[in-house]
Formats: C-alpha cells, sequence, structure tokens
C-alpha cells in the first residue's frame, strides 16, 4: 500500500446528524453505549453556542477488508437498522450521540445525572443569558424533566414551565430539539408575540439570540479524519487505540467479534455464554480443575485473546505449510503467529476449524499443572506459558500422554519458568516453542527454551517474593516431589493442599531469624522457605527450630506426637538437613539446603547448574530481579 489512505474535511453538523438519522453513519458493533452524563453534554452544546472546536471525528469507509457489524448510533429510527451503512464512527461516538440526542431526534433524552443516576431530560438555552457576557455560557444551558416542568420544595412548587411553545415564549428559553429549526420557531415567536403585544419589548433580544448563539449550530462543521476502504484491520485498531484513549480500551477480541458479527457469528456468546445453562468457554475455563473450596480454577485467567492466539498458531502455520508445498521458499514465507495483526486476519472458517482443539488444548494445560503441583492462579509462574503449553498439547493429542513425551513437556515447562524466559516479549518465543516441541518429541532438535535456558547458582539467594516465576516454580517443584507436610506426614496432593490450607513458609521463622539479627534480604530468600499447612505453621511459631520440633515429637492438643525417626524423614523430603536444623545452624543450612535446591533445579531442567563454591554469605545483595521489581511495584501501585 502506497500513499495516504485518509483525508481530512470539515463536514457541517447537521450533516453528520442527518446521516446518522438516516443510518448512513453508523458505529462498529465493538463500540460501548452511550454513556455520557447531562453536565458533559451541557458543555458539549456550550461549546458548539459559541462556535468553539469540539474535536475531531474519525470515520471509516464501508466496502473494504474491514468487514465491521453496524448497529445505528443509540436513538436513531427504526429504519436505520434496515440500510446498508457508507461510513462508520470510530472516534467520536458520545459527542455525536449526545447531539444527535438533545439536537435533532425530537424525543426526550435518557441520559444519567453526574452521580449516575437515570434521568430523562430536554435541554433548553436561556436566551437572555446567553447573551450576558458576564455569564458563564454552560450557565445558559438548562436540563429540565421529561413534563418540561422544573419543581422544588419536594414537587409542591413549580419554578419554571416549558410546557408548550408559548411558555418557551413567555420565559424566553429556546428548545435546543429546534436547533436547526430555528427559523420556523422564530416565525411562530414573531406570531405569538405581536399577539400578545410584546414584539417591540422581546423581538431585538431574539433575533440577537438567532444571529449569535443559534447561527453557530447551522453554520458549525467537525473537521472528520475519514479512512477510507483500503485502510487494513490492524491499521483501524492502532488508531482507534491512539485516538480514544479516554474510552473503551479495544482489544483484538473486540474486533474479531465485529467482523465475526458480520457474517453472522456470535463471538462474544462463545466466550461468555448466555444464560445458566450456557456458561461459554471462558466459563468452562474458571471452573476447570477448581476444586469446591476453590473460587476459581487455574485457567481463570486465561483471556479471550489467548484463546485466539492459539487457534492463529494452527492458522498461520496452515498458511505455511500451503507455502511450502507450492514450492514457495524464503522470506515471502508466512509467519507463524499470534500477533494482533495475525489475530485480526484471522477468518472466521479457522476459528470454526480449531475452537474445539484449542478448548481441549486449554484443558490438558490444567490437567498438566496439577500434575506439576500448580494449583491456585496464585500459585502460576506464568499466565503466558499457557498459551504455548495449550497449543502444544492440543496438538500432540493423546501423545501428551506417553511416558517420555511427558517427561519431555516437563523438561520444556520447567525450563521456561526457571530460566525466567516467559517474562515479557513472548510472542516470538511462544511460536517457536509451538513449532519446536511437537517436532522434538518425534526426534527433531532440542526447542531453543531448553537449550538457552540457564539458572545461575546465587539467583536462589535473590528469590524472596511469590511474584517470581521462580520463586513459584521452586515451591511447587518441592511438592511435586513429595514433600510431606512436618506435622501430619501428608504430601501435598491437590486434596491436602487446599483441603489443610497450604502455603510457603519459613524454616527458620522470622522472629528467631529477626532477634538473631539476620536481615531480612537473607531469611526471607526461598532457601529459607517451603510449603506446609496453616495448623503446622501455627506450631512452629516464632521459636528455634530445635524448639518447634521438639514442640512436633511430643505433640500437644493440636497434633498427635511425630516419632524422631519419621520427622526427620519429613524434614529430608523438603531437602531439609535433619542435623543441621535441629541444631539451630542457620549459615551451614542456608548452604546445604541452597546446593539440596540447585539439584533440585538441575533436575528439573535436565542440565546442568552449576553449584556454589562458597558458604552462603549473609550480606545478600537488596537488588531485585527485573520481573520481580516490575511485579513488586505493580502490587504497591495497586
Amino acid at each position: 500500500m502506497s500513499g495516504s489512505t485518509f483525508k481530512t474535511n470539515p463536514i457541517a453538523l447537521q450533516e453528520l446528524l442527518k446521516k446518522c438519522d438516516d443510518g448512513k453513519l453508523q458505529l462498529p458493533d465493538f463500540q460501548r453505549s452511550w454513556v455520557w452524563d447531562e453536565d458533559r453534554i451541557k458543555s458539549l452544546i456550550a461549546s458548539i453556542s459559541r462556535a468553539f472546536p469540539v474535536g475531531a471525528l474519525m470515520t471509516l469507509e464501508t466496502g473494504g477488508g474491514v468487514n465491521f457489524k453496524p448497529r445505528p448510533i443509540e436513538g436513531a429510527p427504526e429504519t436505520a437498522r434496515r440500510v446498508e451503512p457508507a461510513e462508520l464512527l470510530l472516534d467520536g461516538q458520545q459527542r455525536m450521540t449526545s447531539l444527535y440526542q438533545v439536537t435533532l431526534r425530537g424525543q426526550v433524552v435518557k441520559t444519567i445525572t453526574p452521580k449516575k443516576q437515570p434521568v430523562e431530560r430536554w435541554f433548553f438555552i436561556d436566551i437572555k443569558k446567553s447573551l450576558d457576557p458576564s455569564v458563564d455560557r454552560e450557565e445558559a444551558i438548562i436540563s429540565v424533566p421529561a413534563d418540561k416542568i422544573v419543581r422544588s420544595d419536594f414537587n409542591r412548587t413549580i419554578d419554571h414551565d416549558y410546557s408548550t411553545t408559548e411558555r418557551e415564549f413567555e420565559n424566553l428559553v429556546f428548545p435546543l430539539s429546534r436547533a436547526f429549526d430555528g427559523m420556523a420557531w422564530q416565525m411562530e415567536f414573531v406570531t405569538w408575540a405581536n399577539a400578545n403585544g410584546r414584539m417591540q419589548e422581546l423581538w431585538p433580544t431574539v433575533q440577537q439570540f438567532y444571529t449569535e448563539i443559534l447561527a453557530n449550530f447551522t453554520g458549525y462543521h467537525v473537521p472528520v479524519i475519514a479512512l477510507d476502504k483500503t485502510t487494513t484491520k490492524e491499521a483501524v485498531c492502532t488508531v482507534f487505540e491512539k485516538v480514544n484513549t479516554g474510552g473503551k480500551p479495544l482489544d483484538a477480541f473486540e474486533l474479531v467479534t465485529a467482523i465475526y458479527a458480520a457474517d453472522g457469528h456470535e463471538l462474544r456468546k462463545d466466550w461468555y455464554g448466555e444464560g445458566r445453562d450456557n456458561k461459554g468457554r471462558h466459563g468452562i475455563f474458571v471452573s476447570a480443575q477448581r476444586l469446591a473450596d476453590a473460587e476459581k480454577g487455574i485457567l481463570a485467567n486465561v483471556a479471550n485473546t489467548d484463546f485466539l492466539h492459539v487457534i492463529s498458531l494452527f492458522h498461520t502455520r496452515d498458511l505455511r505449510r500451503a507455502a511450502v508445498a507450492a514450492n514457495k521458499e524464503g522470506k515471502d514465507l508466512p509467519q507463524i503467529t499470534g500477533k494482533r495483526g495475525a489475530l485480526l486476519n484471522l477468518p472466521l472458517s479457522a476459528y470454526k476449524k480449531y475452537e474445539k482443539l484449542a478448548e481441549q488444548g486449554f484443558l490438558k494445560a490444567a490437567k498438566f499443572l496439577f500434575t506439576q503441583r500448580v494449583y491456585r492462579l496464585f500459585d502460576l509462574p506464568y499466565q503466558t506459558q499457557i498459551i504455548p503449553l495449550a497449543a502444544i498439547l492440543a496438538d500432540i493429542g493423546d501423545a501428551w500422554e506417553l511416558e517420555g513425551n511427558r517427561e519431555k513437556i516437563q523438561q520444556w515447562y520447567w525450563c521456561g519458568v526457571l530460566g525466567e524466559l516467559y517474562g515479557s516479549a513472548v510472542e516470538t518465543r511462544i511460536a517457536r516453542d509451538f513449532q519446536e516441541v511437537p517436532a522434538w518429541l518425534t526426534g527433531g532438535k532440542v526447542p531453543a527454551t531448553v537449550s538457552e535456558a540457564s539458572f545461575r547458582p546465587d539467583r536462589l539467594k535473590t528469590m524472596r517474593m511469590r511474584l517470581s516465576a521462580a520463586y513459584k516454580g521452586v515451591n511447587a517443584l518441592l511438592m511435586k516431589g513429595r514433600a510431606q507436610d512436618f506435622r501430619s506426614g501428608q504430601e501435598f496432593d491437590h486434596t491436602v493442599f487446599f483441603g489443610e490450607n497450604v502455603d510457603i513458609h519459613h524454616i527458620f521463622p522470622k522472629k528467631w531469624c529477626e532477634d538473631n539479627k539476620i536481615k531480612p534480604d537473607v531469611y526471607d530468600s526461598i532457601i529459607n522457605k517451603t510449603p506446609l499447612s496453616y495448623r503446622t505453621n501455627r506450631i512452629i511459631g516464632g521459636v528455634a527450630p530445635s524448639a518447634y520440633l521438639a514442640k512436633l515429637e511430643n505433640g500437644s492438643a493440636e497434633a498427635t506426637p511425630v516419632d524422631p525417626v519419621r520427622l526427620n524423614g519429613f524434614l529430608a523430603s523438603h531437602l531439609i538437613d535433619p542435623t543441621l536444623l535441629r541444631t539451630n545452624e542457620f549459615t551451614a543450612f542456608m548452604e546445604a539446603r541452597q546446593q539440596a535446591l540447585l539439584s533440585l533445579i538441575a533436575q528439573a531442567m535436565g542440565k546442568q547448574v552449576e553449584m556454589p563454591s562458597a558458604a552462603v554469605d549473609q550480606e545478600y545483595s537488596d537488588e531485585l530481579d527485573e520481573d520481580e521489581a516490575e511485579a513488586e511495584f505493580t502490587v504497591a501501585a495497586e
């Protein structure tokens, strides 16, 4: 495409509103409803009455590659729905709807108060106030109830009555519903004024109002940026987001919804469902692997664009395979991708072809995560890694249950988590993993996510925040490695995890560490934390490990005694050296457990991890990992 695909023209306000009325100018169906309150409407009218600029509009010519389902502007007559629009209004809906409802529609305006209460209003201009330079123009704009009578004292007193044309003349107020019919209103005023002997008194004021105020409506022109029919879907999405920063956030799903709606498919209903018996895919994902006492399942945060992303991976792979089959080579081959441009060009036929497969991929991903002891959204290392995981599992089908394949998928998953490779700018990695992992399962080369992943030995020392993907990963790996609760000896399967309110807790308690002058940067490390049940953590309290181990062995009203040999086994299942814990040897404990955790990580990643050569330094760095720092800032902001 070369040259500009848009032009800017000033168009008469009355002409634009007439196009809204007859359906030639409509909205794309992804636009939100009209929401302006009466004060914003008054402000807009005041600006028009003074011939002040109110901003440009943006329209899109229909009949091109962007085929959105249209809908008339709110309040337009039913006949407008039967018209094929010539243009769609991308930016300016709230302004145009407000002006249409107030000036051209001829019916009471259903709006809201600044406090969001629904009201019905007619709008007038107080003629004398509008001509008084000492009065703010917005004060001259009047909104009155549906019966056009303003009352006070709990509706017992009538303050103003504008309910008839004669009352308008008597009160010198002009109905904005006749803003483009001002000449006829003047002629009616002349008849009334002559009949009531007030022509000489009032006519100069009315004439001045028409010339200085009302003429601004009939002569008002709005700058319109008109995108022609050659504008691409991605360009439409981009420009809409740029110009509509104060409006509804727009994503690819909303645009694709509007595109599919033009072909009669209700994508929003697919995702959100309709009624009690159809909860949609979003509802299915929220419920997936959700236990009775959990609010949401592990897929609850899968976005509609994530779902489209998986379908796009399959569709763009089809395009690439077709190009290869046609003997095309090199740079012209289509890319396998789920980026926004690909989503916007995802045909309805591709969506229908792969929607069920993608759904099954996500449901398999939920089951896979449970096998890795990732049970809650709060403990999910990377939301973004669910996308390639679902696509890979959908692609290989039942083959994911074969032991050899399952081990490789686990290795790939943990390399992504512990190598911290899915934190940002992941679209390229997702597409690459979608291609490389299935090929690896059938004898292909090792995926880049596996070969590139690494884990620094000193990284464990800086993992102090549970918002870190690697932090969550180590916690899950300990449970996956069959760690047993100190008190009950139960492994942390999903039943125990939810039933016993399992969370990650300090091994050397925080209070003990502070009493012994150990810095938070040291004792808050993942090295000093492990999954435990709520009741076990209560028994531990803030005392020395030797003391709480004795409490566990002696028993209490909350727990039966634990045999010391068995308790040593429970501790060892957490990669804890029982002797060092029983003797409160914090520094030696940290060094030994760091080495043990590194071995666990190496096993999960299927590669060598360098072991530290020196004892754990209590002067840990205060610097946060980049992802952790960003997450900490986000949480603080929220």
